[in-house]
Parts: structure tokens; sequence; C-alpha cells
């Protein structure tokens, strides 16, 4: 009894979205059936860029939350493994298809190097060497946006450039070179690094994700060691939008171009987005593909007022473009906040 009076002056006192802080088995999702409740708690999605998610800093305001309208039908993604689209500012899911189901995620992965590169890299105009390992990795490279079509110079061994221009390499043209340089710089190696993301993961409440590389690259051998969900990867990208750097360079245009730290090398690079002007409202989104994880996409979006933002997230979707597009439509289609 005592433990119920505590639970309603808690309520009465702190008019927040108290549902963020709730064991996810009390928060029922309207796409999930009744045995099929999401275990763990949201973490990361506190809009201040100061809150740290161990600190489970409570908002000041309670987030507007997303209502289903009246007969709408629910989204069927048939061509994913799985989808699932997250409400970013409440943590609400709006759609639910295999959201917990572990699956390889190739290029994704390098949202959460991102992070990492914010948080431990404290000036992002610091110099990065470059050395064989990176320039000897397989798949898309700075320079070479496809695997054997290359459009400017690759990076040198012995180069340095500017980690934001890695940065900028790594998100918009998922180059993995650039991903090992960084990963290498702040850990030394990439099996280092791959701990340190496993711990930020962990911190997170990822309940299931493994990287292995900061690339997304798998390993011979261990590639059923590394994998994540929709689930963990829409709270991921929630969890990024607190550094804008990062969505800033999701929407830099095609063509773009860096330079080595001396400037003697300058490197094109495109972007892997194909809807940024085919969405109004798409903030950005991080693409993936490799053999054994598929066409895989995480697109975020505005409502059309820009108040309300979402993440929609498809794992091996040979159609990703056009089923992403579809999600984002029929959210701001079938959810009114209020």
């Amino acid at each position: 009894m005592i433990s119920v009076i505590v639970q309603v002056l808690i309520l009465v006192v702190f008019p927040i979205n108290f549902v963020l802080f709730l064991p996810w088995e009390m928060v029922k999702d309207p796409g999930i059936k009744e045995k099929e409740t999401i275990e763990g708690e949201i973490k990361g999605v506190e809009k201040t860029k100061k809150d740290s998610v161990s600190k489970n800093i409570l908002p000041a305001v309670a987030p507007i939350q997303p209502v289903k309208k009246e007969g709408v039908r629910d989204l069927v993604i048939a061509n994913a493994h799985s989808s699932l689209i997250l409400d970013v500012d409440s943590g609400n899911i709006l759609h639910y298809n295999n959201g917990k189901q572990r699956k390889q995620i190739a290029s994704l992965t390098k949202l959460m190097t991102a992070i990492l590169v914010v948080e431990k890299i404290k000036d992002l105009e610091e110099d990065v060497r470059i050395d064989e390992e990176a320039v000897m990795c397989e798949g898309t490279k700075v320079g070479c946006p496809r695997s054997g079509y290359c459009i400017s110079e690759r990076l040198k061994n012995g180069e340095k450039m500017s980690a934001i221009n890695l940065l900028k390499a790594m998100l918009m043209n998922s180059a993995n070179d650039a991903a090992i340089a960084l990963g290498k710089h702040i850990s030394g190696s990439q099996d280092e690094f791959a701990k340190l993301m496993n711990e930020k993961a962990k911190e997170m409440g990822l309940n299931d994700t493994k990287f292995c590389t900061p690339s997304g690259l798998e390993i011979d051998g261990r590639e059923n060691e590394c994998y994540s969900s929709a689930y963990d990867i829409a709270r991921i990208a929630a969890y990024s939008m607190k550094y804008d750097i990062i969505w800033q360079i999701f929407r830099l245009p095609n063509n773009t171009v860096i330079t080595s730290y001396d400037g003697k090398y300058s490197h094109e690079i495109l972007n892997t987005d194909l809807v940024l002007d085919q969405i109004p409202n798409c903030i950005g989104g991080k693409t993936g593909f490799t053999p054994l994880a598929g066409y895989s996409l995480l697109l975020a979006a505005n409502d059309p007022e820009k108040k309300h933002k979402i993440v929609a997230v498809v794992l091996d979707d040979p159609y990703r473009w056009e089923d992403v597009k579809r999600m984002i439509d029929w959210t701001f289609e079938s959810y009114e906040w209020e």
C-alpha cells in the first residue's frame, strides 16, 4: 500500500513521461502481441547533450505521445527480415516486425562508431594516421564508393587526415578504411575498439547487439558473432541525435571533397542516401550491405511540421528504399501526437 502511494505521489510531483523509465514488460507496443513485450528500458533518447544514459536523468517536460488514429491498418513490410519504427522523443514503438531478432547489420555498425568518435575525440580537427590495414580493407573505400568503382584517389598508407573528414567519409560514403582508421586511432586496434563499442552497447541496455569491427565488416569464421536488431539500431540512432554533427554529415551533398591534413591529397566522396531529395522531411540515414547481412537501411525523418522525429529501420530488405519511404509515409498518416 505504501509503495502504491509513493508511485502516485511521484506522478503528481513529476509530470513527466514516466513510461520511459518503467520496465518494458509494462509498456505494450501496439504492433506486438501480448506475449512479445520488450525487455529492458529505453535509454539514451534524452535530448540534453549533457545527460548520460547511466545517470537516468529525468526530462523536465513530458514528451508528447504518438496516438494511432482510428481505423488505421497495421503496416506490413513483407520484404524485410525485420522492420521497426521508433518515435524518438517518447521512445514508443509505432511498427514492429521481428524487431528483436538478431541479424548481421553491415555498415549500420558505423553509427555506433560515429558516436564513439564524437565522444572520445574532443577536437575533430585532430589528425589521424592512415595505416596499411585501413588501406587494404575490403569493400567501400575513400575514393571508391563501390568495390571496383573509383572516382578519385584512395587513401595512402601514412597519409594523415582530420577525424572530421574521416567521419564524413565513413558516414555519408560508408567508407570502411575511414572507419578502421578512426577505430584504431582511438583504441589501437580494431579488436580493442570493438570492445569499446560493446561496452557502450551494454551501457545503453542493448541486449541484442554485439559488434566485431568499427566498419561492420564481418570477421571470417566469426560472422555469427557480429549482429544487432532493428530495435537496437533504432535506439542507437535515437541516441546519436544528441550530436548534431553526425546528422549534419548525413546530409552532405554528393561530390563532397575531403583533403589530407597537409593538403597534399584530395578525395571525392559520394552520399549513399538515395532519398534525401525525395523525402522533404528526411533528416538522414545510413545504409548497410554485405552478402550475409543483405540490404539494410535506417532512415530518420521529421513530421511535416518538424515537431516530431521518427527512425525507421529495415534489415535484409532488397526493396529497402521503397519500403522505408512507405514506412515514413504510413507513420505520419497513421499517427497524431497529443
